[in-house]
């Protein structure tokens, strides 16, 4: 992950011509996942859990991650269809991945976790599976995350409470997940940085019920602010770019806009 953004304000208004084109490319991302847990079985009985997070939890190559609230699914999917359509840009939706990890636990359960009479669920076991899955499941949102460039959350009412001026609060302990590794992963400049770095180098040289909630603080202070007017700006500005710039990757218009590029790069390439 090179750089991170808070997207806020963004609506379906913005984005309704691609509401269709969303729901395409989620289902594409959808159909890797496999879902035969017999196939996960060992010899002695236990699971393969290496093998089982592998194919539940696929990484797919994308070059931003979205990380959003699930209220905010079909906006999300619509977002990631335009980031496609404007940008040529592959958006990784988390959703994709947790969007699992009820089913596969359920699967887990039917088989592992009921009690003799199979009416009801044995609670220990439960929570040795739920355990398990989550486990895989966080692992592989990090996994995602840290290969992607770019993660960008989607900042709704449906994803962060403002309490104070102060701090903001979610009741998704998958946010505050996801943004709290944000915040910690290893910062890796894009390979391509490196080349023009090194180019520009030698150029020099030679010249219902009560449900249970429970609030998380988030820090979003690492991430960039975005706004739809950002988005539309960078949209733009692709569509209008001089012919030596042709070649410029989206995602770096994008940093140079918000000033994300170092100095030496932005004299180089600006």
């Amino acid at each position: 992950m090179f750089a991170g953004f808070n997207l806020q304000g963004l609506d379906t208004d913005f984005l309704s011509s691609y509401k269709g084109a969303g729901e395409v490319a989620f289902n594409q991302q959808k159909n890797h996942i496999r879902k035969e847990l017999d196939r996960f079985v060992l010899d002695d009985g236990s699971i393969d859990g290496s093998a089982l997070q592998n194919d539940w939890f696929p990484e797919v190559e994308a070059d931003i991650f979205l990380s959003h609230s699930h209220g905010d699914h079909k906006l999300t999917m619509a977002f990631a269809a335009m980031l496609e359509g404007e940008f040529g840009l592959t958006a990784f939706i988390d959703s994709c991945v947790w969007g699992y990890a009820n089913d596969l636990l359920k699967k887990i359960d039917d088989v592992y976790c009921r009690n003799e009479t199979g009416a009801t669920y044995n609670y220990d076991k439960r929570n040795y599976s739920t355990s398990h899955v989550h486990m895989m499941l966080s692992t592989a949102l990090t996994k995602m995350m840290d290969k992607t460039e770019c993660l960008i959350f989607v900042n709704t009412p449906n994803s962060i409470t403002t309490r104070d001026a102060v701090k903001d609060k979610t009741k998704s302990p998958w946010i505050y997940s996801e943004i709290a590794t944000s915040s910690a992963l290893r910062k890796k400049k894009p390979r391509r940085h490196n080349e023009l770095l090194k180019k520009a180098y030698f150029e020099h040289s030679a010249g219902e019920t009560k449900s249970l909630d429970i609030n998380y603080d988030v820090d979003l202070n690492h991430l960039k602010d975005l706004s739809t007017f950002d988005i539309a700006q960078w949209r733009n500005a692709m569509r209008v770019l001089p012919m030596e710039d042709l070649d410029l990757h989206p995602l770096d218009q994008l940093y140079k806009e918000k000033k994300v590029l170092d100095f030496k790069f932005e004299a180089y390439h600006g």
